[in-house]
């Protein structure tokens, strides 16, 4: 998302496995014996291929493909804020995947902040707020 017309996000790692990570890819590698498969990340490679592109023809976000040893696959987004958000894309099909890099791309790269009232405004009534139990 864009704040004053800057883009928040700047940097996407994906980082994945070749050999270990995603217990769906490895069911589906098994369960076919005419192909043999030697990564178990299919799906996160899946997503590599067919959507990681259109990202990378941004030319305000940097996409990064990172290669981690032994751990499931996730998505990290670099805001300008210095903050970081990690999502992990275990046993997600390409369009899941897909769907939670633009939700990182379209977030503001804020923290979440717990609401102290449901009613929030900038100058307060100084004769509190309307209730219905108003007798008049």
């Amino acid at each position: 998302m864009a704040l004053r017309g800057v883009w928040q996000l700047q940097k996407l790692v994906v980082s994945h496995s070749e050999w270990g990570g995603s217990s769906r890819g490895h069911q589906v590698c098994s369960s076919n014996a005419t192909t043999t498969c030697n990564s178990l990340c299919i799906f996160i490679k899946s997503f590599m291929e067919t959507y990681l592109p259109t990202f990378k023809e941004n030319p305000q976000l940097e996409v990064i493909t990172e290669l981690v040893r032994g751990q499931h696959p996730h998505l990290r987004g670099l805001y300008k804020n210095k903050n970081e958000k990690v999502v992990c894309v275990k046993n997600m099909d390409p369009e899941e995947v897909l769907q939670y890099a633009n939700r990182l791309r379209n977030q503001l790269g804020r923290k979440v902040v717990k609401l102290k009232t449901r009613h929030v405004t900038k100058h307060p009534s100084v004769q509190g707020t309307w209730t219905t139990d108003v007798k008049f």
